[in-house]
């Protein structure tokens, strides 16, 4: 009887530990979606629905063009395939942490200073604790200035940048991609290149077999225009695939020079026009292997444990969005307090220094 009542308190546990998350889980936080994975229901209709009227309507002819042989059977299974496979990258790249750094309870009390002018407060002399805003990292045999996120109350990684849409810190933060509605970070950006770099390729391949379409069909009524008049969705498969060839195709070629100089995103157009060393920059072989090569880190987070005892108090401290923790409000409170009571023994003495006269 204890055991299910410790098994169900452990369950409202985890549940109420993503809940204060913006993020959105699916089995129990073994899938993590971003605060606008609505977003995804677009981007997957904007692959199917194509690929659905090209299997029905533009394969179908290229099977009866070419009957009796494997090549038109062998267009549509590529067809099939493939589109699964840049669904598959999808999920990959949007059902992922991306490299989310879990917030501390407290501020690292190790990297408190103190200021030197001090306040008077009952008589007595209160230094005031803060943290510096940036600190120095070496990485690379090179300094590098490393900013205080008082949000998660940490100093980020190197390379790392707090995301506004997720709320969180995120480990080589590329951008926040509304169309995946996920972070790009360290742990899916290989995902995210392969799904751009393959609907290029896809869009490739449709727009060419809609143009072999119009071709055959003008081989066979004299001329393009009753070609187009027979099959008005190749045209429109065309038009359509030329269009986000220029966005899909743009982004593969952007992401490459990315990766080729081993920068992000973020840093390209936050530091532009501005002249600072080339930290991570490793050869352009090297920074390739370094993307498509290295073992993919493990996730800090492990968003479908149970929460642990010097969790609860944390989370049961924070507001909705999860912002403020237990730790500080208690010590807000008790320095509140402290100077209530302090203001009574000053009235007191007060009082009685004036009867003693």
């Amino acid at each position: 009887m204890m055991e299910n009542f410790k098994r169900k308190l452990e369950r409202f546990d985890l549940e109420r530990k993503l809940s204060l998350w913006r993020e959105k889980f699916i089995f129990r936080g073994r899938l993590i979606f971003g605060p606008d994975a609505k977003s995804l229901i677009i981007t997957l209709l904007l692959i199917i629905v194509p690929v659905i009227i090209f299997c029905t309507n533009v394969a179908r002819n290229l099977l009866g063009e070419t009957s009796g042989n494997i090549a038109g059977y062998a267009i549509l299974m590529v067809t099939v395939v493939f589109t699964i496979y840049v669904l598959l990258l999808l999920l990959l790249t949007s059902a992922r942490d991306p490299g989310i750094v879990p917030r501390n309870l407290h501020p690292p009390t190790e990297e408190m200073c103190y200021d030197s002018s001090a306040s008077i407060d009952v008589g007595r002399q209160t230094p005031t604790p803060r943290l510096p805003p940036t600190k120095e990292v070496i990485v690379n045999g090179v300094p590098v200035r490393v900013k205080y996120c008082i949000t998660c109350q940490l100093y980020r990684p190197p390379r790392c940048s707090h995301c506004s849409v997720c709320d969180n810190c995120v480990e080589r933060f590329d951008h926040h991609c509304p169309w995946v509605g996920q972070c790009i970070g360290m742990r899916n950006y290989r995902a995210f290149f392969l799904f751009i770099s393959s609907s290029t390729i896809l869009c490739i391949f449709i727009f060419g077999m809609s143009a072999l379409n119009i071709k055959f069909l003008t081989n066979d009524y004299g001329t393009v225009w009753k070609a187009i008049k027979e099959s008005p969705l190749s045209v429109v498969l065309m038009v359509y695939c030329f269009i986000f060839l220029w966005f899909v195709g743009g982004l593969t070629c952007f992401h490459l020079y990315l990766i080729g100089t081993n920068q992000t995103t973020y840093e390209t157009f936050r530091y532009r026009g501005v002249e600072r060393p080339q930290v991570y920059d490793r050869g352009c072989l090297n920074n390739f292997r370094e993307v498509f090569c290295s073992k993919i880190k493990p996730s800090r987070n492990n968003f479908h444990a149970y929460v642990q005892e010097n969790e609860r108090g944390f989370t049961r401290g924070m507001n909705s969005e999860g912002y403020i923790g237990n730790l500080d409000g208690n010590r807000r409170e008790k320095v509140e307090d402290d100077r209530e009571i302090g203001g009574d023994l000053l009235k007191i003495s007060q009082r009685r220094e004036a009867e003693d006269a």
